[in-house]
This record gives structure tokens, sequence and C-alpha cells, in this order.
């Protein structure tokens, strides 16, 4: 059986921010701010360098879009808090019906 490539990972922290400012057409500084607030948190290369994910892409681009539409970094922070919240209660409720249906059989 073969093991999964890093790049077949969403989560696999791959990409520089070099990378990321020149695939999404956002200036670093931008990627940086994202940071600093909390709205995304990179991982770390050893050297300290951020290093982001496919997931972590796809989160600036909603980002990118919410600032395009003129929302703050803080309101971004708590829209992407309140998807989490939803999506977690999404999964347990899917559970929950999964349980219930199991026990009606």
């Amino acid at each position: 059986m073969m093991s999964e490539f890093p790049f077949d990972d969403e989560h696999a922290p791959l990409y520089s921010l070099g990378q990321v400012a020149e695939m999404l057409q956002v200036q670093h500084a931008f990627l940086r701010r994202l940071d600093q607030h909390d709205v995304i948190s990179p991982s770390r290369s050893s050297g300290g360098q951020r290093r982001y994910s496919r997931h972590d892409i796809m989160i600036v681009q909603h980002v990118t879009r919410m600032t395009e539409e003129g929302m703050t970094l803080i309101a971004i922070r708590r829209i992407l808090e309140l998807e989490r919240e939803l999506a977690d209660v999404r999964r347990q409720l899917d559970e929950t019906r999964s349980r219930l249906n199991g026990e009606r059989r």
C-alpha cells in the first residue's frame, strides 16, 4: 500500500507566503496582517517562515472576498468562528440523526 504524499493532504503546510501571495494576487503584508489578527494562522517552518496548506489558501480566498465587500478583519474573524461552529453543529446533527435511524431499525 502506498503512503500518502504531503500534497495529497489538504492540511499539509506546503506553500510559502510569497507563493500564496502570487497565487491569490494579494500583498505579502495582507497575509501577514491576517496572521497578526488571528484570522488565519499558518504553520511555521523550522526557520520560522509561514507555511500555508491548501485549506489555508481556501480560507484566505474566502477572506479576500469578504474584505473586497468592505468587511473588517475583526468581523471576518467572527464570521469564520461562526462558520466553524455551524459546521460542528451540522456534523453533530448528522451523527445524531444517524444514531436515531440506527435505533429505529
